[in-house]
């Protein structure tokens, strides 16, 4: 592999690694921060600034790693290699990992389903999978009608007692599918957005192919960043359009600035949509960025923890799970039932010392994906 393809991989594994520790950093907030928990958006007035910019860090998890599904999507598919099979099985395969797996990770139990961030990841590469041989411009008017059109059907609802509440629960507003004694089953992650973005990250792939240079790339995730930003800043400065729940001038400048940037991630609007996305094109870019070439130590953490994204993710969860039970074996809930801790910054200082913990097996899984080409071992 030459050194241009390798170093446009390495940009792509790289922000994921550093979306997939920022991700531990909320995860770990949720085990252990749960007692001072968050709305979307985020009541200013009752969220301290650090737990406000911890929870708004994690917005950009899920946009980037959408959208870099749909970019790989389309790199797999430029090599000549069938692309539809290859997303069914694996957004099915997700789906069942949701509903299994990382359901027992969050509460040790199936009384309820959350269909969160990985269903929507799994729905989205189905989508794809029957949508991408549709004509490219067609897929790039779609994408881009979702993301800038959804805000649109904001005040669209429907009662549980509504024969499109089901479909419209999973398309847009979060909900539960199914409530009783014995199973609940609630949506998190409302997926029509989220279809939106993984078709831009689908026809974004050509930014990232052979034909594309270095100088080339950089140029265009530059003024795609760009673009975004300054999107952002108008639309959402001047309360125009894209965000549901205009910020207003608060008492001071912190708050003032906390409010423009609380933003609804569930589904995401427009103004969500555009900050994330915007801050990954120039990180992405940065990732390619000569002031960085020298640092391999950089480049091998981020790549390590990007190029096994699946495995990282039911591990940490599961460490999770497990610290928590042992925790409680020798220490009593000190918030309710649950077991926290007082400041967010040991929410920072536990995320730290966890991803210095799981690096060397996720390293060693990814070394593990590379050497052997059993099929099972690509989901992960």
């Amino acid at each position: 592999m030459n050194s241009e393809i390798r170093q446009r991989i390495n940009s792509i594994d790289m922000m994921r690694g550093l979306v997939m520790l920022i991700m531990l950093v909320d995860h770990v907030r949720e085990r252990f921060f749960l007692h001072m928990q968050v709305n979307d958006p985020m009541d200013i007035d009752a969220t301290s600034p650090g737990l406000f910019f911890s929870r708004f860090a994690a917005h950009f998890c899920a946009p980037a790693f959408v959208f870099l599904t749909g970019v790989s999507a389309w790199l797999y598919a430029s090599n000549g290699r069938k692309l539809t099979g290859f997303l069914l099985k694996r957004g099915l395969f997700l789906i069942l990992l949701e509903v299994t797996l990382v359901t027992f990770s969050w509460m040790g139990a199936y009384e309820t389903i959350w269909l969160q961030v990985i269903w929507a990841i799994g729905l989205c590469m189905i989508a794809l999978a029957l949508l991408h041989q549709l004509p490219f411009g067609l897929l790039l008017i779609a994408g881009l009608s979702i993301v800038f059109g959804h805000n649109l059907l904001t005040d669209l609802n429907y009662a549980p007692s509504d024969g499109l509440y089901p479909v419209w629960t999973v398309l847009h507003d979060r909900g539960y599918l199914l409530q009783s004694d014995g199973l609940n089953i609630k949506i998190s992650y409302p997926v029509l957005p989220w279809i939106g973005v993984i078709l831009l990250g689908y026809c974004s792939g050509p930014l990232f192919g052979r034909g594309i240079s270095t100088k080339e790339r950089k140029t265009a995730l530059l003024r795609l960043g760009i673009f975004c930003l300054v999107l952002f800043a108008l639309l959402r400065g001047f309360n125009l359009y894209g965000e549901a729940q205009d910020w207003t001038a608060q008492a001071s400048v912190l708050l003032t600035v906390m409010d423009v940037f609380n933003l609804t991630k569930y589904p995401p609007s427009l103004a969500f949509l555009l900050i994330t996305l915007g801050t990954m094109f120039l990180l992405l870019r940065a990732a390619e960025a000569p002031l960085i070439s020298h640092r391999k130590g950089l480049i091998k953490v981020l790549t390590g923890f990007g190029a096994a994204p699946m495995f990282f993710y039911l591990l940490h969860l599961y460490a999770l799970l497990l610290i928590n039970s042992l925790l409680l074996l020798f220490i009593k809930p000190n918030y309710g039932e649950l077991l926290g801790v007082n400041h967010i910054g040991w929410i920072w200082l536990i995320a730290t010392a966890l991803a210095l913990a799981l690096y060397w097996p996720t390293q060693a899984f990814a070394a593990l994906k590379k050497r052997h080409k059993h099929p099972l071992l690509s989901y992960f």
